[in-house]
């Protein structure tokens, strides 16, 4: 898939009617149409850019005073879909050989970027992967950060850094940032509980 479009809604009855008119009005594929806490809609599409900038259109104009965040990604990062569908992988050179183990060379550095809405934080990860050398090794967007979300970004300390700056940059510019944090030389014990399974993702459709 190109492109994906996302919009987060307050309203559940307006989310489903809205994901209506959304697939009446091109041939896109639904990845995502369900709750994220604190009750908010999510529906998040993908598809061919023409043909999800369709769609994208048709939520903006029906969603009235419901529509929280919104996000059209033309020509979307791939690691952006496998984050979503749970290809989670630490990146180049970090392969873990058993508990607390891990194969060398180990991963210099990691970070991680949070948002307050699910939009903001994909828009910056997309950024993040398309922008800096850093390696996009998840994103997370659970039920149980209360709307929120947060992507990890590893590699070398320069590389991960210059990635978690345009993810900052991009959540300041909306109003959306909760925090982003730069872990240099990180510890085996914290490295175990990096990429814990979250209760939410997405399967890509193609």
């Amino acid at each position: 898939m190109d492109a994906l479009a996302l919009v987060e809604l307050s309203s559940v009855a307006r989310g489903y009617r809205v994901l209506d008119w959304m697939v009446k009005e091109a041939p896109v594929t639904v990845v995502e149409a369900n709750l994220v806490e604190p009750g908010k809609f999510l529906i998040l599409l993908g598809g061919g850019v023409a043909e999800v900038q369709a769609a994208f259109d048709e939520a903006l104009a029906h969603a009235g005073d419901t529509l929280l965040d919104k996000l059209l990604l033309p020509g979307v990062h791939e690691r952006v879909w496998q984050t979503l569908a749970g290809g989670e992988h630490r990146g180049p050179g970090w392969s873990r050989l058993g508990p607390g183990v891990f194969a060398e060379p180990r991963v210099d550095c990691v970070g991680v970027v949070e948002g307050s809405t699910v939009a903001s934080v994909m828009e910056a990860a997309d950024r993040s992967a398309k922008d800096a050398g850093a390696y996009l090794a998840a994103l997370r967007l659970s039920p149980a950060l209360g709307g929120k979300a947060y992507y990890v970004v590893t590699g070398m300390q320069h590389e991960v850094e210059a990635a978690v700056d345009i993810g900052r940059a991009v959540l300041v510019s909306r109003g959306r940032l909760v925090d982003a944090q730069v872990i240099p030389n990180a510890h085996d014990e914290f490295l175990e509980h990096l990429l814990r399974p979250a209760p939410f993702s997405a399967r890509r459709g193609d």
